[in-house]
């Protein structure tokens, strides 16, 4: 008899970097020294064990760290020769002439069928008008156009930069990482639950459970801390827009990816089967096309 495949948990967002082939300049921040060090996928092998939902990771999205196309054409040679990542969400110049040129070369170059979002780091950008730049749309037009998403990385106050990003290009497959970066440790949420809700709003968004417990006092924080977080994005999207990711191996400053597996599997009780397998996997299935999975999940 064969034997009944376990349901998949899918990690939609996690980082690796090898120091020795790339540099990582932003990891030359004191506070960053425990993570200073290369990962690879053999590391998140070892440290990704704790189950959730009685489901065991099974494979994963890679993202990009630093505005280089080379990068991205590393994560792509990567994902095609390793099992546990099915894809990769990579960077280019979105303000550049020749985006759409870059775009293709990635698309047809080794593992470019993986390529299934783009990413910029607006979390460091200044303009508070960034994602409304006449060459940025431009760029973002490019990325939809090969049928590709993009991953927002905003800081909740940078939040209605997304809200007007998905107004303006409402075609555009959109996910927030780190759900918009709520100020946990600060306890200021009110300005980012009304951007979060007013994102929400616009059915083409989903959003990324992940990178929360860095948001939170590194050292102290606690479930309930994170909580009200979690209810918020309930409410807001809905567990058929979320996606679980783990942030890895950023994750490791505030208890690593074993903790934060260990405190989704508790703030998940009180949801349904379906609600589960959308939020651990039916979401990051459908936004990033993923194949590489155990069981069918419906579609969001």
């Amino acid at each position: 008899m064969t034997p009944t495949p376990s349901p998949a948990l899918i990690d939609a967002h996690h980082h690796l970097w090898d120091l020795a082939q790339r540099p990582q300049p932003w990891l030359d921040d004191p506070d960053l020294a425990t993570i200073r060090r290369t990962f690879s996928p053999d590391d998140l092998r070892a440290t990704a064990t704790q189950e959730v939902a009685g489901r065991r990771l099974h494979s994963t999205v890679v993202v990009q760290c630093v505005p280089d196309v080379p990068e991205t054409e590393d994560l792509l040679a990567l994902a095609e020769r390793e099992p546990l990542i099915d894809a990769v969400v990579g960077w280019v110049d979105l303000t550049s002439p020749a985006v759409g040129d870059d775009l293709d070369r990635l698309l047809a170059g080794p593992g470019g069928g993986h390529l299934r979002s783009l990413r910029s780091l607006v979390q460091g950008e200044a303009d508070p008008e960034w994602l409304q730049r006449a060459d940025v749309e431009r760029g973002l037009a490019a990325v939809g156009e090969r049928g590709l998403g993009y991953d927002v990385l905003v800081r909740s106050h940078q939040l209605d930069q997304a809200v007007r990003l998905a107004e303006r290009l409402p075609e555009l497959p959109l996910v927030l990482d780190h759900a918009g970066k709520p100020d946990i440790a600060g306890g200021e949420l009110a300005g980012w639950e009304d951007g979060l809700r007013r994102l929400a709003a616009h059915p083409q968004v989903v959003c990324k459970v992940s990178g929360l417990i860095t948001e939170a006092d590194h050292k102290s924080w606690t479930t309930a801390d994170l909580r009200p977080v979690w209810d918020v994005l309930l409410s807001a999207f809905g567990p058929d827009r979320l996606m679980f990711g783990s942030d890895w191996p950023v994750a490791n400053l505030a208890g690593g990816w074993n903790r934060w597996a260990a405190t989704v599997d508790e703030l998940l009780e009180g949801c349904s089967a379906d609600e589960t397998s959308a939020i651990l996997a039916g979401t990051a299935t459908t936004f990033y096309r993923l194949t590489r999975t155990d069981e069918t999940l419906g579609s969001r």
